[in-house]
């Protein structure tokens, strides 16, 4: 009996939902990505402010460098490109600035790998990439396209970062949401600029981010771990 499309597109559908949901337990909510170092440093400190700073963090760090990983870790998992994922995770690790950013991406990979593995036990990987790298693998197994999948993972970023500004600036939900909403209207854009990415083209340069993190790492109060 042949499968009704309707039913398998649902299926890559909710996949994708569940992949990007903030309540997936690989601890996004802990890492604000340097924001309350920008409240700290007084860069950010409204509902606008935060809504700029995270529509200039979606461009011109996202979608230059892990949506760009993304959709090329997805072809690699669907063709078992296994040199080409290597790549890829060695060139997230080099390319995160200070070890919070790092230690991010290495926790939250091997977080969702343990997710993973507890619904597939009987699929072992010894592996354990980088948070783009994992969530591709996670991702590839479905039908969903490529760039649904970018889309998914940027919107599960927007959610997490709208929930770190309203606990760092802070701000209300009605404010978080519309926040949110802003970053819903841009996301399509930056999967679009990611997906125009290859080897040459793909970057990680984010100067004042870097700087905040580096800064966050000594911070002497906060609430987030990035």
């Amino acid at each position: 009996m042949a499968m009704d499309t309707s039913t398998t597109t649902d299926a890559a559908l909710l996949q994708l939902i569940w992949l990007a949901s903030p309540a997936l337990p690989v601890g996004g909510f802990s890492y604000s990505e340097g924001l309350e170092a920008a409240v700290d440093a007084g860069l950010v400190h409204d509902e606008t402010t935060a809504g700029d700073w995270l529509v200039d963090q979606l461009h011109l760090a996202l979608a230059r460098s892990d949506l760009a990983v993304l959709a090329q870790a997805v072809a690699a998992w669907r063709a078992q490109d296994h040199a080409a994922l290597a790549r890829l995770d060695t060139w997230v690790r080099s390319t995160r600035e200070t070890s919070e950013l790092r230690q991010q991406a290495e926790q939250m990979g091997r977080s969702l790998m343990e997710w993973a593995r507890s619904l597939q036990p009987a699929e072992r990987q010894a592996e354990t990439p980088t948070y783009p790298v994992a969530f591709a693998s996670a991702a590839a197994q479905g039908s969903a396209s490529v760039r649904q999948v970018l889309l998914a993972f940027a919107f599960g970023w927007a959610e997490n970062m709208m929930q770190s500004a309203i606990k760092s600036v802070p701000l209300g939900q009605s404010s978080g949401q519309r926040i949110l909403g802003r970053l819903a209207r841009e996301i399509p854009l930056a999967v679009d600029h990611a997906l125009a990415q290859d080897d040459d083209s793909r970057q990680s340069f984010t100067p004042m981010l870097a700087i905040l993190s580096a800064r966050h790492e000594t911070q002497y109060s906060r609430l987030f771990r990035s």
